[in-house]
């Protein structure tokens, strides 16, 4: 039965860590740091997605379905503090054996400046087998700070610090045009309380077919951390599309027990046109 548990506990971390029950709005949203006219955060123009964008994903524990994952960034830019942001969100939950066995329903939230693609609000809300994840981060962009809603902590960070799911929008318009193998890509980021670095390394081009057709990749891997999940620090891929949507078409992961892989199953409401070979 352990082998199991730690199987199911796996397909619930790919589940929040590849991309990602009940949600409840906190009042910490209409904290967001007020615009600073005598500040200027730097420019980061947004060419991978636009509002409306959706991105639907398949999990696999080997041949088993295990699970689904959804990734929307909401049609309508909001305003808070003077800030024009993007409302994202990202939803996962376990389906089928797995869903009996070990349910997961999580829940991720994320309010991005337009302008500097920085976020100023992060929410979680995760049930991964009975285990709650409740986490509300207030982030000063101006300060260098974050705030951790509940603890009242607060908490140094550095500049255009990220959260676990801007990250994955904000990793989305780096410029890859003249990536070199084994080149490696850093995104300070702020996750379970930590400053943490996200770094990626360039493999190369890859052609790989999938649901939604045939496509010219970039291929990364991931540097993750070893031990409970991973024996080798590159043991996640990942590619995406070798267009300017830069859309992560396919995640594959060895374990300590298996396998597991993320796959596209749709996607609406691109920005750009993509490179996506008719056959």
């Amino acid at each position: 039965m352990k082998p199991l548990v730690k199987v199911a506990k796996i397909i619930a971390c790919c589940l929040a860590l590849g991309l990602f029950f009940f949600f409840k709005e906190d009042a910490a949203i209409s904290h967001i740091p007020e615009k600073n006219m005598l500040v200027n955060l730097p420019a980061k123009t947004n060419t991978a997605f636009k509002a409306g964008e959706i991105l639907s994903y398949r999990l696999h524990y080997g041949i088993i379905d295990a699970g689904i994952a959804v990734l929307e960034v909401k049609p309508e830019l909001q305003e808070f503090g003077g800030h024009q942001v993007y409302y994202i969100e990202g939803e996962g939950h376990s389906n089928g054996a797995f869903d009996w066995f070990f349910k997961v329903r999580d829940v991720f939230k994320s309010y991005i400046d337009k302008d500097a693609l920085v976020p100023w609000y992060f929410m979680r809300r995760c049930n991964e087998g009975g285990f709650l994840i409740n986490q509300d981060y207030v982030f000063n962009q101006y300060l260098k700070k974050v705030d951790v809603v509940g603890d009242k902590t607060q908490y140094d960070a550095p500049e255009g610090v990220q959260d676990m799911l801007s990250s994955f929008y904000y990793a989305r318009n780096l410029d890859f045009t003249d990536a070199k193998e084994n080149g490696i890509y850093e995104i300070p980021s702020f996750v379970d309380k930590q400053n943490w670095t996200l770094k990626i390394r360039y493999v190369g081009k890859e052609t790989i077919k999938t649901d939604v057709g045939k496509f010219r990749c970039l291929k990364f891997r991931p540097i993750v951390q070893t031990g409970n999940i991973f024996k080798k620090e590159e043991d996640l891929s990942v590619w995406i599309t070798d267009d300017k949507n830069h859309i992560p078409l396919r995640a594959q992961a060895k374990i300590l027990v298996g396998s597991v892989k993320m796959d596209i199953t749709s996607y609406k409401n691109l920005a750009n046109p993509t490179s996506k070979i008719e056959e």
